[in-house]
Order: C-alpha cells, then sequence, then structure tokens
C-alpha cells in the first residue's frame, strides 16, 4: 500500500498546487490589469488615482482606486493573500514529498556534487531562506529607491543562484530550486510586507489617522515584482518534465532567458492594459530568446563526449541493458520499484519503439538515469545521442 499512498499523495497535492496557483495568478494579472487600466475622471473623489468600468458576467463593476485609503473604512474588506499562502504551501509540499523525500534520486548527482540526502536538504531549504533575505535586503537598501536598478540587481542574484544550484544540484533539482526561490520571495512579499503593509494602513484609519503613504508605495513595488516573476516561475516549474531545459549544460543560462522572456510579455500586457502605445518589439525579444534556449540545449549535457561517427543496435542495447534495463524492465529489479517506470520497457524491441525518448533523456540530455545512480559516461551518452534508432 506505500507505493500506492505515495502516488495519491503525489497526485492530490500537484493538484491542489495548480487550483491555488491559479487562483493566485489570476488574481495577481487581475489587479495588474486594472491598476493600469485606471483613468482620472473629472468629478473623482479626493485622493483616488482614478477608476475603471469594466463589464463581466453580464453585470458592470465601477472600481475605483485610493491612492492611501478612503477616509471612511468600509464595513466589509476583502484581503487577497490566502491564494499566495496556499500556492506556496501546496507547492513546498510538493517538493517534500517528490524532491526531498527522493533527494537521492531527483535532487543530487553524484557526478554534480557528492551529497547525502540530508545534506542536499539542508542546502535546498536554507537556500530558501537565504535567497529571500538577500532579495528582501536589496529591495529594503539604496537599490530599491529605483525600480529599473532593483530590477537588474534581482536579475544578476537570480542568475547567479541559477549558476551556483547547478555547481549542487542536479539538473532538475536546480532548475526547480530556482523556480521555488522565486515562489518564496513571491509568498514572502505577500507575507511579510504587502499584506502588513495593508494592515498598518486599515489600523491607522481606525484610529483617525491619515495613513503613511510610503506603506503602499512599497508594497506596490513587491506587487509589480510579483506579477514580473510569474511567467518565469510557471516556466521553471514545469522545467523538471522537459530535459532539453533543465539538464543540458547551460541550463543556468536558460533561466537568464526565460527571465527577460517573461518580463518581456508582461511589459507587453501591462502597456496594453494602461493604453500606452503598443509594445509589438516585446514579442520578437521573446522568439529571440526562445530561440536562443533551443539553440542552447543542442549542445547537450555538460562533460559530452565526441559522437562517434556510426552506431549499431547492439551498442545501443549494450548500453541500455547495463544503464537503463534495472528499472525499465518487465520486471524492474531496482529496489522500490514494482513496475517499470511510465509504462517504458527497455529490452528488445522496445528499445527500438523509445528510441526518441532515449536520446532525448539520456543521449542529448543527462536526465536519465536519475542522478546517474548506474553511472552511464560521457561516451555512453554520446552513443546514444548519435543512434539514429534504426535496426542495424
Amino acid at each position: 500500500m506505500e507505493p500506492i499512498l505515495w502516488e495519491w499523495i503525489n497526485a492530490l497535492a500537484r493538484w491542489l498546487h495548480v487550483i491555488t496557483a491559479i487562483a493566485w495568478i489570476g488574481s495577481s494579472f487581475y489587479f495588474i490589469h486594472l491598476d493600469a487600466s485606471l483613468r482620472k475622471r473629472t468629478g473623482a473623489p479626493a485622493g483616488t488615482a482614478g477608476d475603471a468600468w469594466q463589464i463581466h458576467g453580464g453585470g458592470f463593476y465601477h472600481m475605483t482606486k485610493y491612492m492611501v485609503a478612503p477616509q471612511q473604512l468600509p464595513e466589509e474588506l476583502t484581503w487577497f493573500k490566502w491564494e499566495s499562502y496556499a500556492t506556496w504551501l501546496s507547492g513546498f509540499f510538493l517538493m517534500c514529498v517528490l524532491y526531498y523525500r527522493g533527494a537521492d534520486l531527483f535532487l543530487i548527482d553524484q557526478d554534480v556534487l557528492a551529497l547525502s540526502p540530508w545534506q542536499a536538504v539542508a542546502i535546498s531549504a536554507g537556500a530558501l531562506v537565504a535567497g529571500w533575505v538577500a532579495y528582501d535586503l536589496m529591495c529594503k537598501s539604496p537599490l530599491g529607491r529605483n525600480d529599473g536598478t532593483l530590477a537588474i540587481a534581482g536579475f544578476v542574484m537570480l542568475v547567479a543562484t541559477a549558476w551556483g544550484m547547478t555547481k549542487i544540484f542536479s539538473g532538475r533539482g536546480a532548475m526547480l530550486q530556482v523556480g521555488a526561490l522565486m515562489a518564496t520571495m513571491m509568498a514572502c512579499n505577500v507575507f511579510m510586507l504587502i499584506i502588513p503593509n495593508q494592515r498598518k494602513t486599515v489600523a491607522a484609519l481606525l484610529r483617525g489617522e491619515t495613513p503613511d503613504p510610503s506603506l503602499g508605495k512599497k508594497a506596490k513595488q513587491r506587487s509589480l515584482h510579483n506579477n514580473y516573476l510569474t511567467l518565469p516561475v510557471v516556466f521553471l516549474m514545469l522545467s523538471n518534465h522537459y530535459p532539453l531545459v533543465s539538464s543540458t549544460r547551460y541550463n543556468w543560462v536558460m533561466v537568464a532567458l526565460v527571465l527577460v522572456v517573461g518580463t518581456a510579455i508582461r511589459h507587453f500586457f501591462n502597456s496594453r492594459h494602461a493604453g500606452k502605445p503598443t509594445p509589438w518589439w516585446t514579442w520578437g525579444v521573446a522568439a529571440a530568446g526562445m530561440l536562443a534556449c533551443i539553440w542552447l540545449s543542442t549542445f547537450g549535457p555538460a562533460n559530452a563526449a565526441t559522437a562517434p561517427v556510426k552506431v549499431g543496435f547492439n551498442q545501443v542495447e549494450e548500453i541500455v541493458a547495463t544503464r537503463c534495463s534495472m528499472c525499465h524492465a518487465a520486471q524492474p529489479v531496482w529496489e522500490g520499484i514494482a513496475t517499470p517506470p511510465r509504462g517504458v520497457v527497455l529490452e528488445g524491441d522496445g528499445i527500438r519503439r523509445h528510441a526518441d525518448q532515449i536520446r532525448l533523456q539520456a543521449g542529448y540530455s543527462s536526465a536519465m538515469p536519475p542522478a546517474n545512480i548506474t553511472g552511464i559516461t560521457p561516451q555512453e551518452r554520446a552513443v546514444l545521442a548519435a543512434w539514429s534508432g534504426d535496426i542495424k
């Protein structure tokens, strides 16, 4: 029952994480759109930044934003916070279920750095805390006075982190770690600054005082960061399913490119919502960035060997039998694996049928075997990458 139970825990945690992420991202995108679409009108209440009329579900909505706070606090006030909290909590739980529980397979790569599972988990958790502290201090430093300078500093920090993580964890683990750091920064922005500042504003109103306008300004800055980080975070969380992204030698450079691409796409929509001239150039940046990622993935895994001129099926069959078939056999012999992962049986004709997956997972990238637990060599990966899949 244990493997069945963990499989269901995995499925339900992933389902919850996707649901909460949709709720958080949806509300984030909506409020950024709303903020950008506000227009100042004659006769608007004092202290307002503008208003917007919207139609949805057969009804009209009239939205007005107060720059600091209204003169009188309404009886009912909706707080947007649980979406972010639930997304981070469910995501961290999923990380524990998959990457911390299975650190020896998914987080650690002995070819990168020899770590024990507890060491890998400790480094991972510590990096999330340290990353948030560094980002928070950066925002509160003189760098935070200029959004452009702060954005460049944050970009450098994240790219440097991505490079550093590839020197500690497996490719999958490194990409997930960077995505988890961004998600932690976003959730902590809500928990540690945006909501507390809103509470201070409400408390000042209840005391009959004028709220400090800097509270709203700081909260808006962090909210804008969350908006621009959303698309890169989603990409990195999905990257573990795509070995050419997570498990090739320049995966950390792809993180830098995805940050640029995600920023460009969000800038396009933010500009459109604000009624500014449409920045069509952003799609050129996005396309160029993704083409660069595709090109970088062709360099293959780290420590790639020179591909042989001609590869026969017997060579491939021998490599697969010694490096892959202990798990991907009709009756796996690897401890803890009762059935071949994803139903992929790499024996006989099964090797030919799954030629594309073999080259993708173990030839063009280092995604398989996980953590290289069977010790496949760069030369053997080169053979698999060069194999055409035809019968020789």
